[in-house]
């Protein structure tokens, strides 16, 4: 495929040029169209992966401009709402190339922005993606309502209200972020995605200070299932004028500039919008549950704050609070033949040479021992430094 030719939103084209795992892309592109699992020989729907290739050990490695055609198909596949993943091909290439820098370190800490894939080292298939930034709201706003409550009174008819009411606010800036996490759904089981999800925090905690005292994550908000957004079709269709998709494909590829001239900027009152709206404020889209749960098993709890365009929610921790953080060591490494022990979550120790995978461990006085295969998905040998989570 030719990376410089624009990259078609037809669903024949697309399927043409993403092939790989078992996919149906029902044709039409992100945010109105779905993609379904586990659709097997439909018109011709069905793309299986390479033959004669065992699945292999999962691994979770630096993001670069090679994988464009594996973050084009998993953008493809995200569906409505997830704004880090836009299927607009020149933002994606430009995030591959800034994770590149980040990873080299040719760019400042604060302004660094790492992608991660999840890879069967067997088959080169990628599985997933995640995402951190250093730092958010440095370049452009970072918009979010938040959830404030109004007290009124009227001593003379003796009664007193609380209202809730959504206020524009920029209150992240310099925070950092993980995101984007997105799972190819053959791949939702196993523990896939905790492994995907646990790497974000063993990258960050390998040198703590690159990262902001305070983490946040957005969650997607609430979709119907026949696609529509209650509370932008209620709330920011009113102020944007512009069809979700746009909105949200300028938000992640612009500057941002057409929110500040267009969002409200005066508090919305939350009880003034339908019982069906009023509802989604704050609410997890149906396929965000699992990140939320294991968002608040790391510590994360909800900030507040809500999306200005989904409402779905912001939850935030301080990153040394963050338990894989806090709980994984840093030990060195001894490569056996076998090893026999328990899994754990173990990384390397340096982010410009970050790998993780989940694999059996065994604890020794002086360090911690890891099999040959284990070794040679992490790249690396014995006497070397290594941060495992048991």
């Amino acid at each position: 495929m030719d990376l410089h030719k624009p990259v078609s939103t037809d669903s024949a084209a697309l399927r043409a040029q993403y092939p790989s795992g078992q996919y149906l892309i029902t044709g039409r592109r992100r945010g109105v169209g779905r993609a379904r699992a586990g659709r097997r020989a439909t018109a011709g729907g069905y793309f299986p992966p390479p033959a004669g290739l065992e699945p292999g050990m999962l691994v979770v490695r630096p993001a670069g401009p090679r994988d464009f055609d594996a973050l084009m198909e998993m953008a493809v596949l995200s569906g409505r709402g997830f704004t880090s993943l836009p299927t607009d091909a020149p933002t994606l290439r430009q995030r591959l190339a800034n994770s590149e820098s980040s990873f080299l370190g040719h760019v400042a800490p604060i302004e660094a922005w790492y992608t991660l894939m999840l890879e069967d080292d067997a088959t080169g298939e990628v599985a997933g993606v995640a995402g951190v930034k250093a730092g958010v709201g440095l370049k452009r706003p970072h918009f979010s309502f938040r959830v404030v409550t109004l007290a009124q009174s009227s001593p003379t008819l003796g009664m007193r209200f609380d209202h809730q009411a959504l206020v524009l606010v920029n209150e992240c800036s310099g925070w950092s972020e993980v995101g984007s996490l997105f799972l190819k759904p053959e791949r939702r089981k196993g523990g896939a995605g905790r492994l995907l999800a646990q790497s974000r925090y063993l990258l960050i905690g390998c040198e703590p200070p690159r990262f902001a005292d305070t983490v946040l994550a957005e969650l997607r908000g609430w979709f119907d299932e026949d696609g529509s957004c209650p509370f932008w079709d209620t709330v920011g269709s009113k102020f944007f004028r512009l069809p979700f998709d746009e909105a949200d494909l300028m938000s992640a590829s612009t500057d941002g500039q057409f929110i500040l001239d267009l969002a409200p900027r005066h508090p919305i009152y939350v009880e003034l919008l339908p019982d069906n709206v009023r509802e989604t404020v704050g609410r997890v889209h149906r396929e965000g549950e699992a990140a939320r749960v294991m968002l608040e098993t790391e510590g994360f709890r909800f900030s507040g704050l809500v999306d200005i365009f989904d409402a779905g929610p912001t939850v935030s921790c301080r990153r040394d609070e963050i338990r894989t953080v806090r709980e994984a060591q840093e030990m060195v490494v001894e490569v056996a033949d076998s090893v026999t022990g328990e899994p754990a979550l173990i990384s390397t120790a340096q982010i410009a040479r970050f790998r993780a995978v989940r694999a059996p461990v065994a604890l020794t006085p002086d360090g911690v021992r890891i099999d040959r295969v284990t070794a040679k998905a992490l790249r690396i040998d014995s006497g070397e430094l290594v941060r495992v989570r048991v």
